[in-house]
This record gives C-alpha cells, sequence and structure tokens, in this order.
C-alpha cells in the first residue's frame, strides 16, 4: 500500500512570507500540514555564512515548533539557472560546489533527499551537438559527486524534475529514461524523479497520466498544479480552476497507487501572480486546494 503525504512546496511564501516564523506557522496553523519541500530562494548557500547560519537555527526553531517535517529541499524561482550546465566551465565549478553547501543545509534540516532540474543548456550549446553531449556528460559526473556527498551525509536519495522544451532536459519520457539511467550507473545513491503533473513537454507526450503510468513508481515527490493541456499553469485546486483544469485527483491517486510506489510526497507548487488582486487570494487559493486533495485522498482510501 503506498503511503500518501500531502505537503507544501515553499515556492509560494517567497516574498510573500520570507521569514521561518511566518511561512512555517502557515504550512502548521493556516494549511494544516505537516510536510515540507524546502526551496533554496528562502536560504540560498550563496549568502554570507553567518547569515546562513542565523537562518538555519531560526528555521530548525520553527519546525521544532510547528512539528514540521522537511521531508526533500529543491530549487526554486530565483534558482533556475543553468547551474551545472553553465556555458562557462568556472561557473560550472561555483554551481557544484553550491549544490554541496546546499546538501549540508538539506542534511541539517531533516532531508532525506535533496533535487532540482538536471541543468540548463544556453541555446548556443544546445545547438553545437558535440559540446551539448560533451557538457551533459559532465552534469551527470557532477551529480554523481553530488550524490557520493549526499550520502556522506545521510541522505536516502537525489531528485530531478522533467523540464517543458528541450535545452532544460527531460522533455520527453525517452530522455528522462536515459538521464536516470546514466547517472544512477555511478551513483552513491539513486537519482529519482521529482514528476510535475502539469509540466507540458514534447507535444506528442503532453498527457500528464501517460507521465504518472510510466514514472510515479520512481517519483517521491510529485509537484501539484491544476492545468490545462498544453500549458503550465500552476493554477490553485479551487471551484473555478478545476472545473476548466485537467488534472483530477482521483485519477492522480489511482495511477500512483497503481504503480506500486511505497511512498509519495504531494507537494502543491501553486503560483501566483505579483499583482493585484492575486496576492489577496493566496492563502485562500492554498487551504481550498489542500481541502480538495485531503478530501480526495479519504474518499480513495
Amino acid at each position: 500500500m503506498t503511503r500518501i503525504k500531502l505537503g507544501m512546496n515553499t515556492g509560494f511564501a517567497i516574498n510573500r512570507f520570507p521569514e521561518p516564523e511566518a511561512w512555517t506557522r502557515v504550512v502548521r496553523e493556516e494549511l494544516d500540514l505537516s510536510y515540507v519541500q524546502f526551496t533554496a530562494d528562502l536560504l540560498n548557500p550563496f549568502l554570507p555564512p553567518d547569515v546562513v547560519r542565523d537562518q538555519l537555527d531560526r528555521l530548525k526553531a520553527c519546525i521544532k515548533r510547528y512539528e514540521l517535517i522537511i521531508d526533500t529541499t529543491f530549487t526554486s524561482t530565483f534558482t533556475r539557472v543553468n547551474h551545472l550546465l553553465h556555458p562557462d566551465a568556472a561557473t560550472r565549478k561555483v554551481w557544484l560546489g553550491w549544490f554541496k553547501k546546499w546538501a549540508d543545509i538539506s542534511a541539517e534540516l531533516g532531508a532525506k533527499g535533496m533535487g532540482s532540474h538536471f541543468g540548463i543548456f544556453s541555446v548556443s550549446d544546445y545547438e553545437n551537438e558535440a559540446h551539448r553531449n560533451a557538457l551533459l556528460g559532465e552534469a551527470v559526473e557532477s551529480w554523481q559527486e553530488i550524490a557520493e556527498y549526499c550520502k556522506g551525509l545521510g541522505m536516502k536519495f537525489l531528485i530531478f524534475e522533467p523540464m517543458s522544451v528541450p535545452r532544460e532536459l527531460g522533455w520527453t519520457m525517452a530522455e528522462t529514461e536515459d538521464l536516470l539511467a546514466r547517472v544512477n550507473r555511478g551513483s552513491a545513491i539513486p537519482m529519482k524523479l521529482c514528476l510535475d503533473i502539469g509540466h507540458a513537454p514534447h507535444p506528442d507526450e503532453r498527457d500528464p497520466y501517460m507521465w504518472l503510468e510510466r514514472f510515479a513508481s520512481v517519483s517521491p515527490v510529485v509537484h501539484l498544479q491544476q492545468t490545462e493541456s498544453g500549458h503550465s499553469r500552476h493554477w490553485p485546486f479551487t471551484k473555478e480552476y478545476n472545473e476548466k483544469g485537467i488534472i483530477k485527483a482521483e485519477r492522480v491517486l489511482k495511477l500512483i497507487r497503481d504503480s506500486g510506489v511505497d511512498e509519495v510526497m504531494l507537494a502543491f507548487e501553486i503560483s501566483h501572480r505579483e499583482r493585484f488582486p492575486d496576492d489577496l487570494k493566496v492563502l485562500g487559493d492554498l487551504k481550498e486546494s489542500v481541502d480538495y486533495w485531503k478530501d480526495s485522498i479519504r474518499a480513495s482510501c
């Protein structure tokens, strides 16, 4: 029987609830959730060590106070950059070090896994096949080095998120399987997926249920967003959006359970634009989304 955990990706909190005391209270008291996928935009390892230390101490106190569980950690909006596929070799090296610092933070917070997108090619690098292949091979080796480091910290797995355009990688199911196979051939801990059910990749593979059927068994985290076909809207699961969206909780839950995966965290990744009046709807929309999924999980048991 698959254990399904409902949790929150902290992207919603960026620039709204950046204080550890604020977003942790919202997750526990406003949304009644226990599980969290903590994102690097709330505590970037590029910050000075004394700032990181202070934020970590505050965050750990809040986690204890509200009895939260940092299940995994991930990159987010401001860290959706080229990183391990940056055109500049010195910059790639900096990002390799960044991921190790992020692993230190993740492990201290109790996360059992961490991840990101696999890497993003620049347009010029992607268009040069020989250079593209060489850079991808280097990125695979970098992820394997990160895996070795994370194993030493007691972490159980890494995750990457299949994206929606070719140069961001994982835009087809075959490419996603190839990336998993390549990195796992020499990985100290397994690389798995953070599957986003709203991503709109290759035109022939835009059915999110196809991706769930194929990859739910290797996805310990699934990002939840309501969307329409061919788009990645990151809408909430409110009555308004559920009427026009294609994501149906009961179908998602069935495919996950049918996959045989032992455990999965369904993490809300819902975005609201920073404009009026959308910014005022954030908490109400998140509450309605949580209620929708909680009701669906109960009904499916």
